[in-house]
C-alpha cells in the first residue's frame, strides 16, 4: 500500500515585508553609525566625542527609521483600504460587470472563456471581494501592508546594526579606531548582504558585494570629510 506523503512548498513571499525593513534597518545602522564615528575620529575627535556621536546616531537613526517606515507603509495601507472600498462599491452596483472583468483576467492568464467564467463564478460565490482584490489589484493577506510591524522591525534592526560599530569604537584604542571599525563594519555589511540574499533566495556573493561596495564608499567619503574638517579647525 502506497504511503501518502504531504508536499509542502516553502515560498519566500511571506518574508518580503519584514525582511526588507529588517535588512534596510540593520544596514543603515551599521553604515550610518560607523561612518559617523569614523568621520569624528578622522576629525581628531576625542574618545568621548566619538561615543557621544555613536549613541546619538543609534537613537536618532532608530527613531527616524521607525517614523519613515511607518509613514511609507501607512500610505500603502491607506491606498489598499481605498481600493478595497472602491471594489466593494463596484461589486454592489455592477456585480455582472465585475464578474465579466474577473473572467477576462483568467482568460488573459490562459484559461478558456468557459472555464474562466466558471472559475470566476465559483470564486465570486465564495468571496467576491477577496477574489477581485487578489486577482485584479494584487492585494492579498500575505503581502498586505502592515505599518506597525514594519516600523518596529526597522527601529530594532537599526539599533542592532548601530550597536555593533558603537561597541567596537568603545573597545578600540583611539589611535586605531578608524582602521578597526572600518574593517569590522565592512565585514559585517558583507555578512548582512549575504544573509539577506540567502533569505530572499538570491545569489549570496552578489548581495555581499553590493553592501560591501556601498559601505566602503560611505565610510571613505565620511572619513575624508572628517579629515578635511579636522585640518581646518
Amino acid at each position: 500500500m502506497a504511503r501518502r506523503t504531504h508536499h509542502r512548498e516553502r515560498h519566500l513571499t511571506g518574508r518580503i515585508g519584514w525582511l526588507r525593513a529588517a535588512v534596510l534597518g540593520a544596514n543603515d545602522g551599521v553604515v550610518s553609525t560607523a561612518s559617523l564615528i569614523v568621520g569624528v575620529a578622522a576629525a581628531n575627535g576625542t574618545h568621548a566625542a566619538i561615543l557621544t556621536a555613536g549613541v546619538a546616531s543609534l537613537v536618532a537613526g532608530a527613531m527616524s527609521m521607525a517614523a519613515g517606515e511607518y509613514v511609507s507603509v501607512s500610505s500603502q495601507a491607506d491606498m489598499e483600504r481605498a481600493e478595497t472600498e472602491v471594489e466593494r462599491r463596484e461589486l454592489e452596483t455592477d456585480s455582472a460587470g465585475e464578474l465579466k472583468e474577473l473572467a477576462n483576467i483568467y482568460v488573459k492568464r490562459g484559461l478558456t472563456p468557459q472555464l474562466a467564467h466558471d472559475v470566476a463564478v465559483q470564486l465570486t460565490e465564495h468571496n467576491a471581494l477577496d477574489a477581485h482584490l487578489r486577482d485584479e489589484l494584487g492585494i492579498s493577506e500575505t503581502l498586505k501592508a502592515r505599518p506597525i510591524p514594519a516600523a518596529v522591525a526597522s527601529a530594532i534592526s537599526f539599533a542592532a546594526g548601530a550597536a555593533v560599530p558603537l561597541l567596537i569604537a568603545a573597545l578600540s584604542p583611539l589611535a586605531h579606531v578608524i582602521a578597526i571599525l572600518s574593517v569590522t563594519s565592512l565585514a559585517l555589511l558583507a555578512g548582512l548582504g549575504a544573509l539577506a540574499a540567502r533569505a530572499g533566495g538570491a545569489e549570496q556573493t552578489v548581495g555581499a558585494l553590493r553592501m560591501l561596495v556601498w559601505g566602503a564608499f560611505a565610510i571613505a567619503i565620511t572619513a575624508g570629510i572628517g579629515r578635511l574638517i579636522g585640518a581646518v579647525m
